[in-house]
């Protein structure tokens, strides 16, 4: 069975073009990874004060489970050598299950839906582009896009030679 998860990547040290860039290497490695957004250059959320992020949404297909997908996109960050010092802190890549098919999973390691979607503009502004072939799911998006609180800058970066290239089929 093929599943469709969308994931939300993100980067705030060192060169974080480069860590979207070896994230989505690895990433594919171990999923295709079938649609991309631009690249936002956004606020940090939570209070740390820290540089800003380089974000991404990222729809992958995979025969993997939803926990084996987590497991993998862990190895990727410890690869990129992510450390969890600060809650919401600084870090060098973050990757996160935003949806998996029209699954609901609720347990200490994973929350599908991820529960920050509706008040993250980082998140659902390239979830806009990389959901417009789920009608369902890219309204439901735009809802959410309309109806959040999050104030915060979500700016497109370069979107000209300086972005990511797609690996779209």
């Amino acid at each position: 069975m093929v599943n469709t998860a969308y994931l939300s990547i993100g980067s705030n040290i060192g060169d974080r073009k480069k860590n979207l860039e070896l994230a989505i290497e690895k990433l594919n490695q171990v999923a295709q990874v079938s649609r991309l957004s631009h690249i936002y250059e956004t606020e940090p959320v939570g209070g740390v004060k820290q540089d800003d992020f380089f974000n991404m949404a990222i729809q992958v297909k995979t025969s993997k489970s939803a926990y084996e997908l987590l497991d993998d996109l862990h190895a990727i960050e410890k690869a990129l050598k992510r450390k969890r010092i600060i809650h919401w802190g600084p870090r060098t890549i973050d990757l996160d299950i935003l949806f998996f098919n029209n699954d609901h999973v609720s347990s200490p390691e994973l929350t599908i839906p991820h529960p920050e979607i509706p008040n993250r503009r980082f998140v659902l502004i390239p979830m806009l582009e990389v959901s417009q072939d789920d009608p369902k799911l890219h309204q439901a998006i735009q809802a959410l896009l309309d109806a959040t609180s999050d104030k915060n800058m979500v700016r497109i970066y370069d979107s000209g030679s300086e972005n990511i290239e797609s690996t779209q089929n």
